[in-house]
């Protein structure tokens, strides 16, 4: 009699390659943090005197929960850059990064909601966006140059909204995958 041979066991090798090594990089880049970019000026104070400015909005343990966060966020309203009552901030995008500062998600802030942004598909896609996002930097450095700093900040907008698709290659499917989601939408 002669036994067929046992299916139901995987190599080692091909349990670590497939379950355990991917489980332990995504372990490597948690917590997600959800940073809101905006532009911060004081009351009474025109254009020429807003800059730029981050504010941290927290930690999260995943995507789902770093994207529902951010939108809650940005929906409650009131996103700050601290105490002083006397400076005022204007959201702009929202950014999750993992903790090697690698780009999970990015979306722009619109009416209370973030639109996020597909991520690339591909590395020549990335390249793309590099060289034009650069091009536009570059015309808002002249700009700012000339003193014109409404065209210049909306220039860089304009930039980091292309860079918003830059994602992380580890990240590109999770977050596509993400986005094709109702709720995400």
């Amino acid at each position: 009699m002669a036994l067929a041979p046992q299916t139901t066991f995987a190599p080692i090798g091909e349990i670590l390659a497939r379950q355990i090594l991917p489980r332990l990089r995504l372990a490597a880049k948690l917590p997600l943090r959800v940073i809101c970019i905006g532009t911060a000026s004081y009351v009474g104070a025109d254009d020429a005197d807003s800059f730029d400015r981050n504010v941290a909005l927290g930690d999260r343990p995943s995507l789902e929960d770093a994207t529902s966060f951010a939108a809650l966020s940005v929906r409650r309203g009131g996103i700050g850059v601290g105490a002083d009552e006397t400076l005022r901030f204007h959201p702009r995008l929202v950014v999750i990064q993992d903790n090697d500062q690698g780009l999970v998600l990015a979306g722009e802030i619109r009416a209370g909601i973030i639109l996020w942004q597909q991520p690339v598909a591909s590395d020549s896609e990335a390249r793309r966006i590099v060289t034009e996002a650069s091009r536009l930097r570059g015309i808002a450095f002249a700009a700012s140059s000339r003193g014109d700093h409404n065209t210049a900040r909306n220039h860089r907008h304009q930039a980091s909204l292309l860079e918003a698709c830059l994602v992380d290659p580890f990240w590109r499917e999770a977050a596509a995958d993400l986005l094709r989601l109702p709720q995400a939408a």
